[in-house]
This record gives structure tokens, C-alpha cells and sequence, in this order.
């Protein structure tokens, strides 16, 4: 028996803005400026999960020189800088987001942290649209495990069953489809999920420009 859906849950980085080229030259140069390593495959790692992972990681590259704590507010607050500068919004994703809102209600699970979440959300005009927007950070654990879906689709009074993600990452896909919910998967960039990853996705689509109602609505078929 399908049961229509009614929610959508974004993921905000690799989904609505392209920041990753941002977060990996924020965090390598922070590696390098403090003594550490830099690798694709540690930028693999830290996609998507949450402030502390990834902050926990940077210090441990840097020998334990950086607390994570310390390490976290130089990286959110470069980041920041740059998104007020030049903030890089995926072709689509205003309009896409605008056409989902009259008929859907949005959430948004990101790993970034809330202070980034809400400038981003400003920047991007987009602050009325999206009900509940919430990072990682505020879970017990990060993607890929499903406490920030289940946690969100929680917050938006849903059954994650009747929801579907937008997901980029296979961190996040893997995080949406343990907790239940339907997944659009946008891969993008050179950290593409894998094809066993990309199975969990009831659609695959190579733009968020076809991340349409109709599209939404065909996966509780």
C-alpha cells in the first residue's frame, strides 16, 4: 500500500550550494598552516558528518597541537567569510526548492554547523520555505548513521516513510535510507557514491533541476 509523501529533506552542502571545493580548501589549509597532512581520502571522510567529527580529525592530523574546539571556530568562522563573499549556489536549487514548498513541507539535515545552516538559508532567500532546518551537530551521531533524518522528520511531526531526501553524498544516502525515508541521490563532483550506494535511491538524477514535484510525488508509487 504506498503512502503518499508529504515531507522533503534536503541535505544543504553538494545538494543546494557547492561548498565542498570551500570546506576542503578551509580545512587543508588549516591542516597544512598547523603542521598537518592533507589527502582526497580524508576529505572523502569528512563529508557530511558532523562539527566534531571532522573537527576531532583536523586536531589529530595536527598531533593534538589544535584542540578540536579550536580548531572548529577557525574553520566556521573562514568559512563563513567565504560564503558572505561569494557563496556558490547550485544552478536550480532556489527554484527547485521554490516549487517543492506550496505542496511539501521541507526540512533540512545538514553536517554543517547551525551558524552556517541559517547564514546560508539567508543568502540564499530561502529562510520561509524551509519549516525546520537542523545540523548534525545536534544528534548523538552524524551521517551515515540515521539520527539526523529520524531526528528531523521527528521536529516536522512525519513519518520518515512518507518523506523524501535529497542527498548527495553517500554518507547522507546511506543516513536517509537507514532512517526509512525515500532518496533522490544527486551525485556530483569526484566523491561519488559507489553503485551499491546509489541502489539504496529510489531516483537517481543528474541535476536538482529534475528534483520535481512529479518526481517527488512517483516515489510513494
Amino acid at each position: 500500500m504506498s503512502r503518499e509523501v508529504k515531507g522533503v529533506l534536503f541535505d544543504l552542502d553538494g545538494v543546494l550550494i557547492d561548498t565542498e571545493p570551500i570546506w576542503e580548501r578551509v580545512r587543508r589549509t588549516f591542516a597544512q598552516e598547523h603542521g598537518g597532512g592533507w589527502s582526497g581520502e580524508l576529505q572523502t571522510q569528512m563529508m557530511g558528518v558532523r562539527t566534531a567529527d571532522w573537527s576531532t580529525a583536523l586536531s589529530n592530523i595536527t598531533g593534538g597541537k589544535i584542540r578540536p574546539e579550536a580548531a572548529a571556530r577557525e574553520v566556521i568562522e573562514n568559512l563563513a567569510d567565504a560564503y558572505r563573499q561569494d557563496l556558490p549556489v547550485i544552478d536550480g536549487a532556489v527554484d527547485a526548492v521554490r516549487a517543492l514548498a506550496p505542496r511539501f513541507r521541507l526540512g533540512l539535515a545538514s553536517g554543517s554547523p547551525p551558524a552556517l545552516i541559517a547564514l546560508t538559508l539567508q543568502l540564499m532567500d530561502l529562510t520561509d520555505c524551509i519549516e525546520v532546518a537542523m545540523s548534525a551537530d545536534e544528534v548523538q551521531h552524524g551521517k551515515p548513521m540515521p539520527d539526523p533524518y529520524l531526528e528531523l522528520a521527528r521536529r516536522l511531526h512525519l513519518d520518515p516513510a512518507v518523506c523524501v531526501a535529497v542527498e548527495d553524498s553517500a554518507n547522507g544516502i546511506r543516513s536517509a535510507a537507514a532512517a526509512g525515508a525515500h532518496v533522490v541521490a544527486i551525485p556530483r563532483g569526484e566523491h561519488r557514491p559507489d553503485s551499491a550506494t546509489l541502489r539504496l535511491a529510489g531516483a537517481v538524477v543528474p541535476s536538482i533541476s529534475e528534483l520535481t514535484p512529479e518526481l517527488v510525488m512517483s516515489l510513494s508509487e
